[in-house]
């Protein structure tokens, strides 16, 4: 079983799922018999598809694109406490002079605010306001209204735990090939 765009485009409600961004195809894994990794694997790119036009058309009906959306959750998971650029940056992994005009832009908008930096007088940290907090609250409803269809309560806590350690998983492959970059002397 493989994932290619013939095979996606004979399906008529995938085939307009082609203009976002899609997974490298994947043959059948070794030691995956009956196929379950296969189609695991075709699901998870499905969703990342799905979710990919769901962030852009959300963020672009609040006047936004995919990673100030990003950033604006990122922020919303802060709890209020703020994060600073650098922090938003590595996460974002964009530069800072990237990560300047975000927040300016942002800014702007009224979506997000700087505050001194209690811990720090030499840097800002930078906070939601309610409008941004708004736009957090109404792009994330898409999502936690299709989990509540989809997903039976009773599962739902064994989902978050598995999302958490392949989370985790894909963070520490992340890490160790950039490790292995820096050591080979290539720039990640």
């Amino acid at each position: 079983m493989t994932d290619t765009v013939p095979a996606l485009a004979q399906r008529p409600h995938t085939a307009q799922l082609l203009t976002a961004p899609v997974s490298p195809t994947i043959g059948v894994p070794e030691g995956d018999p009956r196929g379950d990794l296969a189609a695991l694997m075709t699901a998870f790119r499905m969703l990342q598809t799905q979710h990919a036009r769901v962030l852009h058309h959300e963020s672009a009906t609040h006047g936004l694109n995919a990673t100030d959306s990003r950033f604006v959750f990122f922020l919303a998971s802060a709890d209020g406490e703020g994060v600073t650029p650098k922090q938003a940056g590595e996460y974002l992994e964009l530069s800072t002079g990237a990560m300047t005009s975000l927040i300016d832009r942002l800014e702007q908008r009224g979506h997000i605010e700087r505050r001194p930096n209690p811990a720090d007088r030499r840097s800002i940290l930078v906070h939601l306001t309610a409008s941004g907090s708004e736009v957090a609250s109404e792009i994330g409803s898409v999502y936690t209204a299709a989990f509540r269809d989809v997903i039976a309560p009773g599962d739902r806590r064994r989902l978050a735990d598995a999302f958490d350690r392949l989370g985790t998983a894909l963070e520490h492959h992340s890490r160790s090939v950039s490790v292995a970059a820096t050591v080979a002397g290539i720039t990640p």
